[in-house]
This record gives C-alpha cells, structure tokens and sequence, in this order.
C-alpha cells in the first residue's frame, strides 16, 4: 500500500525537487530531511521508502507535512523509487539525495545553481574531482575507473565521476529521458541518455566519505555488470513519442 502526503500543491513552482530514495536507513534519515529542509532555496522534497523494515517509515512521517513521502510494501529498487518520486515532482530542477550521509546535503546547491542560472541542464557532482577517496574500497575504486572508461569508448565524453549519487537535472529532461531503471542502474541510464539527448554534463567537485556494508551501503561492485549493460543498451536509445508533461509511467 502506498501512502502521500501533500507537502506542496503540485501548481506551486519550485526551484528544486528533492528525490530521497530510503531503505532501511534509521541511523540517519532524521538527519538527513532536516539538512535538506534547512537549506535556504525554494524546494520540494520528496522522500521514497522503498520497503523499509526498521524504523525508516515512522521517522519520515514524523516530519508531517514538510515533506511528502511515498511507502512502498516491499522493496523495489533506488531506480524505480526514484521514478515513482519523479512522478510527483514539481521542481525546475530536480536531484537525488541519498538517505545516508556519505554526501553533504548543503552542496546540493552546487549543483543546482548552474541549472538555474540557465548554465547547463545537467550537473554533476564529482567525488574524484581530486582523485580517487583512499578509504573507498579496491573494487569499488576499479569500477568507478571502468565505468569512466566506458562512458569515453560509447559515448565518446570524458567525466571522471559516472556513479555518484549526486545527479542534478533540469525536470522537464528527466521526464523526456522515459527511464525504466528498477535498481542503481538509474545512474548509467541517465548519463547514457543525457548525453544521446545532446546535453553537456557539468561536473561539480563534491566531498564525500564512504561508508562501508556493515554501515548500511546498498550498493556492492557485484552491481556493476548491470550498469555496463545498461550503458550499452542504451546506446542507441531515441525517445519515444510522449505527451508535452513527460512520460513517467511505470513499467
């Protein structure tokens, strides 16, 4: 069963829309929503709990109607939780937060601005901007590097950071991208498609700080065959026919 609750009304304009995609995240979700809420800008934040089983749900509807969450029963991925948010999204632009702390929730305004300011329709914020973290793990060190290398060989763009979590987009392009990602293969999707859609990705230098599996981190570098794949499938992707607002049906 899922549950909504209205932070905004969807005619209001916003600068930007806030996607926080939550599983299993109690340690840190209160702080979290309340360094996003504090951020002085125009916003939406949308929180997405995607399955949670600890006590995730009832933080997030502690805030009331600050926010406006979305539950689902089970878990089905940061992909599709990120689409489901992306339905409801207002903001001219809209970025991903993710519900642990590895990032810094006050330098969403860098990312945001340049898109704003009419600079760029993309931006992201670069966690290797300096080289690679020396507490990030080996293997996740090796995929980060490939994932790069791919992106040049396919696409023929050079960025330094394809995987980080912070991704901002104008919203009117992230609903033109029709994504169909489920699980972290929304970060190759839309850099694949960002880029087929002709857009230039601006990358931002970020500060971040690694947390390991015992710590809570979803991801492992046994996902990154998923994301080779997508970003080859998605090569010669072209957008469909979609009604003037976007297309943002789940499939």
């Amino acid at each position: 069963m899922e549950s909504k609750m209205p932070a905004t009304m969807p005619g209001d304009q916003v600068q930007v829309t806030i996607l926080v995609p939550a599983l299993n995240e109690e340690a840190t979700i209160c702080e979290v929503i309340e360094r996003l809420l504090a951020l002085d800008i125009s916003k939406q934040i949308i929180v997405i709990d995607d399955g949670s089983t600890d006590r995730t749900p009832e933080l997030i509807n502690s805030f009331g109607p600050q926010i406006e969450a979305i539950r689902n029963d089970a878990p089905g991925g940061k992909g599709m939780a990120i689409r489901k948010g992306l339905e409801i999204a207002h903001g001219t632009v809209t970025v991903i937060q993710d519900a642990d702390l590895e990032y810094v929730p006050e330098e969403l305004l860098l990312l945001v601005k340049p898109i704003l300011d009419g600079k760029t329709n993309v931006a992201y914020g670069t966690r290797f901007a300096h080289g690679l973290p020396a507490d990030m793990a080996w293997p996740n060190k090796i995929v980060n590097v490939l994932l790069v290398w791919v992106v040049r060989l396919l696409y023929g763009k050079r960025l330094t950071d394809e995987a980080t979590c912070y991704k901002a987009f104008r919203t009117t392009l992230l609903r033109r991208m029709q994504l169909t990602c489920h699980r972290f293969e929304f970060c190759p999707e839309a850099t694949a498609k960002s880029f087929l859609l002709g857009e230039r990705v601006l990358e931002i230098p970020i500060s971040y700080v690694p947390r390991t599996k015992e710590a809570g981190k979803k991801i492992r570098w046994t996902d990154a065959p998923a994301a080779f794949w997508s970003l080859l499938k998605h090569r010669f992707w072209r957008p469909r026919m979609a009604p003037l607002d976007g297309d943002s049906t789940l499939k």
